[in-house]
C-alpha cells in the first residue's frame, strides 16, 4: 500500500538534511498519511481538494451509489435498495444521513476507492458483507449492466477474492441465476466457495471447510462485536458452506 505523505516527507528531509533529515520526514509525514487517511496519490489530492476521507459506515453507500450510477441512470429502485440496505443495518436517523450523503457522493464517481477497499481485507467477513451488498444493488432494477459487473469484480480484487468466488457470490441474486443450475455447474460452484478444485484431494478440501467454518461462524462474528445484519451475513454463509462441503463429499464420495 502507497503511503504518500511518508515518501513526501522523506524526500523533502533528505533533500534538507540527508538520511537523518529523511527519517524524520518519513516519521512527520506518517503521522500525516494516518490523521488524513491517506492511502494513495488520489486520496491525496482529494484531501488537498476538500473531500473529506470516508468513514467505515459511509464506504458501503459510496459503493452502492456508484453501482447505482454506473448504468446510466439512478432509478427509483435503487433508491429503495438503498433505504433497504439502511433499515437492515438498523441505523438512527443521523447514520441514515450521513448514508445518503455518502450515496450521493458515490453517484458524482470521484472518489479513489482502492486504499478504502485494500484495507478491508483485513476483514473478511465484513468485506464480504460489502460485496453481498453491492451484488444486490446491481440487481435491483431486474437486471447487470456490464459496467456494474466490471466494478464490483474490480472490487473484489481489491478486497482479496478471485473472479470466480465474487461470481459464485452474486449466483443467488442475478436474475439469470433464478433458472436451476446443472449438477455439474452445482459441483463447481461448490469448489470454487471453499477455494478448492476438482484435483484437490480430500483432507485439504476437510482442512479449507473447517478454516472457513471456523473465519464466519456466527458466534465467532458476534463475540468480534458484529452488527446483527453481520451476523445474519455469517449465518447465511455457513449454511452455504455446509451446502457445499455436503455435495463435494457426495460427489466425490467421501466421509
Amino acid at each position: 500500500m502507497l503511503w504518500p505523505g511518508t515518501l513526501i516527507g522523506a524526500g523533502a528531509g533528505f533533500f534538507i538534511a540527508s538520511i537523518p533529515g529523511a527519517m524524520l520526514g518519513a516519521l512527520l509525514g506518517q503521522a500525516l498519511d494516518r490523521r488524513l487517511q491517506l492511502h494513495s496519490w488520489a486520496q491525496l489530492r482529494e484531501r488537498l481538494g476538500g473531500r473529506p476521507a470516508l468513514r467505515n459506515d459511509e464506504l458501503l453507500f459510496v459503493l452502492l451509489g456508484r453501482l447505482a450510477k454506473s448504468g446510466g441512470r439512478v432509478v427509483d429502485k435503487h433508491i429503495e435498495q438503498a433505504r433497504q440496505e439502511m433499515r437492515q443495518l438498523d441505523m438512527n436517523p443521523a447514520a441514515q444521513q450521513r448514508a445518503i450523503a455518502a450515496f450521493n457522493r458515490g453517484k458524482s464517481g470521484h472518489d479513489s476507492l482502492r486504499g478504502y477497499l485494500l484495507r478491508l481485507r483485513a476483514q473478511p467477513a465484513a468485506a464480504e458483507g460489502v460485496l453481498r451488498a453491492c451484488w444486490r444493488m446491481i440487481v435491483a432494477d431486474g437486471r447487470v449492466d456490464p459496467k456494474e459487473r466490471k466494478l464490483i469484480f474490480q472490487w473484489g480484487r481489491w478486497l482479496g477474492w478471485t473472479p470466480q468466488q465474487v461470481q459464485l457470490l452474486g449466483a443467488d441474486h442475478e436474475p439469470q441465476k433464478k433458472t436451476p443450475a446443472t449438477r455439474g455447474g452445482t459441483y463447481q460452484q461448490a469448489l470454487a466457495l471453499l477455494g478448492v478444485t476438482a484435483s484437490t484431494d480430500p483432507e485439504h478440501i476437510k482442512r479449507a471447510y473447517r478454516r472457513l467454518l471456523s473465519r464466519h461462524h456466527p458466534d465467532k462474528v458476534a463475540g468480534a462485536g458484529a452488527t446483527p445484519a453481520q451476523v445474519r451475513e455469517a449465518t447465511d454463509k455457513t449454511r452455504e458452506l455446509h451446502h457445499a462441503y455436503a455435495l463435494i463429499r457426495e460427489y466425490r464420495g467421501f466421509r
